[in-house]
């Protein structure tokens, strides 16, 4: 997906994929990753998500990546905070209450950029890339992360003919593919949610699961 097609998109409001609360999923397996106090959680594509302000809540640093200007500047006013903001050779940088959001592009972010951040936490951002642009986001975002961090991956799977991405089907195949073995790959929750996604249904998806996997890099 071209940049332009997410600032439009923010433009206009067609935020479908935004959550107007924690995501469920990751406050029941975020226990799983067993993140240290003060743990560094890196967010990428992060929109405005809710669940950037939880990681701050429970005292852990956060670092967003995300594109648009418009959803970062929705995600500080809503939760009342005034950022900072600086630039740098790879975005503009917004800090205020322990986190910090670069507005630019994720694959620009350096090895320097991710070198402290021990967890990855990934919702919505590899199932909004098409095949080639998840494979390169693999190779060039998650090895620059450090040996030991650890991640949830929330992916989804449904019959990909059904429906035009994104949200795009990720099997558990693929999964594995772009990311071992220079990741453990663990299946923590596999889960049918077709009844409880009417916009799905009415675009003919007969089968839909969300898949949570937890990520421990090697």
């Amino acid at each position: 997906m071209e940049p332009e097609f997410w600032q439009q998109r923010w433009r206009e409001g067609r935020i479908g994929f935004h959550q107007d609360r924690e995501t469920p999923l990751m406050l029941k397996h975020w226990s799983a990753l067993q993140a240290p106090p003060g743990s560094r959680v890196f967010v990428p594509l992060a929109g405005k998500s809710l669940d950037m302000a939880w990681f701050a809540a429970q005292g852990h640093r956060v670092l967003g990546a995300e594109l648009s200007a418009t959803a970062i500047g929705q995600f500080f006013a809503e939760h009342a905070l005034e950022p900072h903001i600086s630039e740098s050779a790879i975005g503009r940088h917004y800090h205020a209450g322990g986190i910090e959001i670069i507005q630019g592009d994720v694959f620009a972010l350096d090895t320097a950029t991710l070198s402290d951040c021990n967890i990855v936490y990934d919702r919505a951002a590899l199932i909004a890339l098409p095949p080639p642009m998840r494979r390169r986001y693999a190779r060039e975002v998650y090895a620059k992360l450090p040996a030991g961090c650890r991640g949830l991956l929330i992916t989804l799977e449904y019959p990909q003919d059904e429906k035009a991405g994104p949200p795009f089907s990720v099997e558990e195949s693929e999964v594995r593919e772009l990311f071992e073995p220079l990741w453990h790959v663990d299946v923590l929750e596999r889960r049918d949610i077709l009844a409880q996604q009417p916009a799905f249904i009415a675009e003919g998806v007969t089968a839909l699961q969300t898949v949570v996997y937890g990520l421990r890099r090697q």
